[in-house]
């Protein structure tokens, strides 16, 4: 899995809340933290088994202030999941996925350009060298914000 460490929040924001992006699926899960100033803080891939006690841990070094999970494959079996384990109850909003794959592959090229000979081939013909799920966790999280300003 895509390996992203949790790293020491900025203390000069560290009080301010964040929304956590959960693309869940039956063997990987997606996670990404970005602070209402639309700040990246963390993201990540993670085998499913593993999603809740990261979001755990997640919570403990960030304000999760709230759960924005995309809705389609497994969605309602995650969403029951986190509500059974999660000891303090955490707001879970459902937001539509339809075509956040395809728009992950070209965020994960902005994010992560190609480097040499490789960027010569067309974006449309180029392998992503690892699973973008947590990509896929920061767009849903996009989508959220951008549903609260229209």
């Amino acid at each position: 899995m895509h390996s992203s460490s949790f790293s020491q929040p900025d203390p000069s924001v560290s009080d301010q809340p964040v929304i956590l992006g959960f693309d869940p699926g039956r063997r990987k899960c997606g996670l990404a933290v970005i602070g209402v100033d639309r700040t990246l803080r963390y993201h990540h891939v993670v085998e499913a088994e593993s999603a809740i006690a990261t979001i755990q841990t997640l919570r403990q070094q960030f304000p999760i202030s709230l759960l924005v999970m995309g809705d389609q494959t497994t969605a309602k079996d995650w969403k029951q999941k986190l509500s059974d384990a999660l000891t303090d109850p955490l707001r879970i909003i459902m937001v539509d996925e339809r075509h956040s794959s395809l728009e992950a592959r070209d965020r994960y090229w902005q994010m992560y350009p190609a480097q040499g000979i490789t960027s010569l081939i067309p974006q449309a013909f180029r392998t992503i060298p690892r699973p973008i799920d947590d990509i896929v966790a920061i767009l849903l999280i996009e989508r959220y914000l951008e549903r609260l300003v229209t």
